[in-house]
């Protein structure tokens, strides 16, 4: 995944971000899905975007080839894209 990729994604997060929740500033925490999370400044988007979008294509290519998922992959991934603010991939 290219910077362009991860800047396109935060863009694309903000926006989300401020229509589930209204606007707030960087590092403020809300409630969404039950959950407070933190509205992530680039460098911290960046990072967590990239480790999501790495559990998520394993998790695919673990469901393409018939594995067994173990539940506490399932439940980092659930929390992972509710933090970003993204459809969650074991939904």
């Amino acid at each position: 995944m290219d910077e362009q990729e991860v800047v396109q994604a935060y863009r694309s997060y903000i926006e989300r971000f401020e229509a589930a929740v209204g606007p707030s500033e960087l590092g403020q925490f809300v409630k969404h899905r039950s959950r407070l999370v933190k509205k992530l400044r680039y460098e911290e988007f960046a990072s967590k975007y990239r480790e999501f979008d790495e559990m998520a294509r394993a998790y695919q290519e673990s469901l393409e080839r018939g594995d067994t998922i173990n539940d506490l992959v399932v439940k980092v991934l659930r929390e992972s894209a509710d933090e970003l603010f993204l459809p969650s991939p074991v939904d």
